[in-house]
């Protein structure tokens, strides 16, 4: 409570926020199943047929045309992810219509960029992931859940290991193919392949088959895959730590080495929603690794030789980071116009006039800088950089048996000086 006083001298109290009405929530958020409005509750069923404009897909809106009573109108092609549309009509009595449960992988996502949550009730469905496990009698909490909705089948890539439940939710009907192809590729043919069709609906049908032998047809578009993971021996399988296996990435002798690598990863120290600058990009093995940290992560990989960058595009398939963006040029001119680092890794190149000083100054304040040096030149200029700024200076050699005649030796590795600078805020 406040006190104030008029002019009289007299004081009166009052709550602002007790005594002003609240405005009410304009838009409702419904999330739909194929059974339409047999699924939905009667708030659900109210919220659309109160509503004096409803958008929704083509299915959608033909699933509740029945409650509709405003103005349907069908998302525009290409979707609009600023929701012009809607946002417009904002104070009206608005409803859209998602599948199952619009904040998992749905469209309530993309409205409450543009939209306050308190401006919103939501009505949620069961989601086609939670369909599929209650379907399969799969422990939810315990499945990988992946969306493959107008993505590359390729992100299922990091979460394809011996014993994982899978459930992916796909595009279209040409989906399934493309993933029982990708398993037996992968030497993991012998998976259990569900493929759940229509779920929720009077079409629902279930199918079942090993992926080598996957050859159904007549798919229906919404499908959602089950994946049982059976990995053969010799598998692609990607492990879950930093320093992976040279052989996984294709290259051409220029990759930073697993155990530099992996200590190269640790000093970069990846956060939640980082982007990482990786200059002189090579194979792409740092920014691809630093993606496989965590799903939010984002990279650029910089990289001035147009083979070697269509080589990292490749890399960045093969190990399930398709999103990982791949600039061609030199730095420092390539910096020019790119988002701002969180972390900057400096690999190849790093000698040339102004690549490290560009560096320094892109990076954002508290971000970090890594650079690796192997050449005495590059070393001098890390040490100068050391001197300088402070930071941390550490030296890494790596000895590997060989063949030594008929016996064998430790034969060292070319050893490399590591800089690592946090920049002040």
């Amino acid at each position: 409570m406040t006190s104030e006083y008029s002019g009289t001298g007299q004081a009166s109290t009052k709550n602002e926020a007790s005594t002003e009405k609240k405005e009410k929530p304009w838009l409702s958020i419904v999330g739909i199943g194929e059974d339409g409005l047999q699924g939905l509750g009667s708030k659900a069923i109210e919220a659309i047929e109160a509503a004096e404009v409803v958008f929704g897909g083509k299915r959608h809106l033909e699933l509740a045309a029945a409650a509709i009573r405003g103005d349907a109108q069908r998302w525009p092609v290409p979707f609009d992810t600023e929701m012009s549309d809607v946002v417009a009509l904002r104070g009206r009595r608005v409803c859209v219509l998602a599948s199952g449960d619009p904040f998992f992988y749905g469209v309530g996502v993309t409205l409450l960029r543009q939209i306050e949550a308190d401006e919103t009730v939501c009505h949620p469905s069961p989601s086609a992931f939670s369909l599929a496990a209650s379907r399969l009698g799969w422990a939810l909490q315990s499945t990988e859940c992946v969306s493959l909705h107008g993505r590359s089948v390729d992100l299922l890539r990091p979460h394809l290991h011996g014993g994982a439940r899978i459930i992916a939710l796909t595009s279209d009907a040409h989906a399934p193919a493309l993933i029982a192809n990708l398993l037996s590729d992968l030497g993991l043919g012998q998976s259990e392949f569900i493929l759940l069709e229509a779920l929720g609906g009077e079409r629902e049908r279930r199918r079942q088959v090993r992926a080598a032998d996957f050859s159904f047809e007549d798919i229906d578009p919404l499908n959602v895959v089950g994946i049982d993971v059976v990995a053969a021996d010799g598998a692609r399988v990607l492990p879950f730590t930093c320093g992976l296996d040279d052989s996984l990435f294709e290259h051409d002798g220029q990759i930073t080495k697993r155990e530099i690598r992996a200590v190269t990863l640790s000093s970069l120290g990846p956060r939640r929603g980082e982007l990482l600058w990786d200059v002189g990009a090579g194979s792409g093995s740092i920014g691809i690794e630093w993606m496989l940290s965590h799903h939010s992560l984002r990279a650029i990989a910089i990289e001035q030789h147009p083979e070697r960058a269509e080589r990292i595009a490749r890399n960045a398939e093969a190990f399930g980071v398709p999103a990982l963006e791949v600039m061609i040029g030199a730095a420092p001119a390539a910096f020019e116009g790119l988002a701002k680092p969180d972390a900057i890794f400096i690999g190849g190149g790093g000698s040339e006039d102004g690549v490290l000083e560009g560096a320094m100054e892109a990076l954002k304040p508290g971000g970090r800088l890594v650079a690796n040096a192997v050449t005495l030149e590059m070393e001098a200029i890390l040490l100068a950089a050391h001197a300088r700024h402070g930071g941390s200076m550490i030296r890494l050699d790596v000895s590997r048996v060989a063949a030594v005649g008929s016996m064998s030796g430790w034969r060292p590795a070319m050893p490399v000086t590591q800089w690592s600078w946090t920049k002040p805020w």
